[in-house]
């Protein structure tokens, strides 16, 4: 019988054990499944509501297997009314109840909006400070896989500009755990953005095991770079990940990633300590360029970093039209190429 040399090393060491074997690779819909069941079980008082989040399991299967487990009185499936939907969850959490709701598709929440401007986002403040309203809002959002007018919409900017909310985007399957588990926990409203074209990308991670993630308001280095910064966030981190490694291969430069995660607080420390030491500066984002979310990360960058600018900021974004048919989007969606392209007018003869 083959038995292990003993070292007198500890148990589950290097030397006196097999390696640990790598977590599988899971996708970032299983990563939030797992997120709204671990904040189900560890608190009574979160609750699962939208249109079809109980039986079918929503229609990206997020909620896949909740209404089974915790009952219909916690994950359930309400009428086709985004505008009652969400003034439902309003009275709920008033109560003392963390509702978290589903909009199935981005434009679906349109109708909802006023409920987000008028009671969502100014209650705590209305009872200064008394009666905070712990909601989430997951919100489908982005292009990138054939849907028509009001599935792909990217509306960021709309709840970026109304004080009170909380706005943030996971980009990788680590986050979308980590930020969903931290905007449940919220005592503020979280506008939660998931980029559905990444739904079914992989990472390895472990559900039993998973990676602690900065908190809600800080950005992340990507890639460590040099030569300009990428700023970006939720579906377009892939496309400046892949701009990065065809820079380097094509032309030389050396670019730094920044992944914002958190739109709303913003985190102008990471930011612009990337860019005072890059000097340059391209902000992408599927969402329409004028008076989009990149409009205002161009404008704080320069406000606060324009004696280390070597090239005005630029940005690289979806255009200022209506979403396209499926068979015209991947114009419209920013491309690694379209990246490049500004990359390339940083005025690198200056330097």
């Amino acid at each position: 019988m083959t038995t292990l040399k003993d070292t007198g090393a500890p148990p589950g060491t290097a030397e006196n054990s097999a390696p640990l074997p790598r977590p599988a690779a899971t996708p970032m819909a299983r990563a939030l499944n797992q997120a709204l069941r671990d904040a189900m079980s560890a608190d009574a008082s979160v609750h699962v509501l939208g249109e079809d989040v109980g039986a079918l399991g929503g229609v990206f299967r997020v909620t896949d297997g909740l209404a089974a487990e915790f009952g219909e009185d916690r994950c359930t499936d309400t009428p086709l009314a985004e505008a009652g939907i969400l003034g439902t969850a309003v009275g709920m959490a008033m109560y003392g109840l963390r509702p978290v709701v589903e909009m199935q598709f981005d434009a679906f929440a349109y109708p909802a909006f006023e409920q987000v401007v008028s009671h969502v986002a100014k209650m705590r403040n209305r009872t200064r400070g008394a009666l905070p309203l712990p909601l989430v809002v997951r919100m489908p959002y982005g292009g990138g896989i054939g849907g028509v007018e009001h599935h792909s919409d990217s509306s960021e900017a709309y709840y970026m500009a109304t004080p009170g909310l909380h706005v943030v985007t996971p980009a990788t399957v680590a986050d979308a755990y980590g930020l969903l588990r931290a905007a449940i926990a919220s005592d503020d409203p979280v506008v939660f953005l998931e980029p559905k074209r990444l739904y079914w990308s992989k990472d390895a991670w472990d559900p039993e095991e998973p990676d602690a993630v900065p908190p809600i308001g800080r950005a992340v280095v990507r890639r460590p770079g040099r030569d300009a910064t990428l700023l970006t966030y939720g579906p377009s981190l892939p496309v400046c990940m892949a701009a990065a490694e065809e820079a380097v291969r094509a032309d030389g430069w050396d670019l730094e990633v920044v992944d914002l995660r958190s739109l709303v607080p913003f985190d102008d420390e990471t930011v612009c300590a990337s860019v005072r030491r890059t000097g340059r500066a391209v902000v992408v984002h599927e969402s329409s360029g004028f008076g989009g979310p990149g409009a205002e990360i161009a404008a704080r960058v320069t406000e606060r970093c324009f004696h280390h600018l070597a090239a005005p900021v630029l940005r690289v974004t979806g255009f200022d039209v209506p979403y396209p048919p499926p068979l015209l989007e991947h114009h419209h969606l920013p491309g690694a190429e379209r990246v490049l392209d500004a990359v390339a007018r940083l005025q690198w003869e200056q330097g």
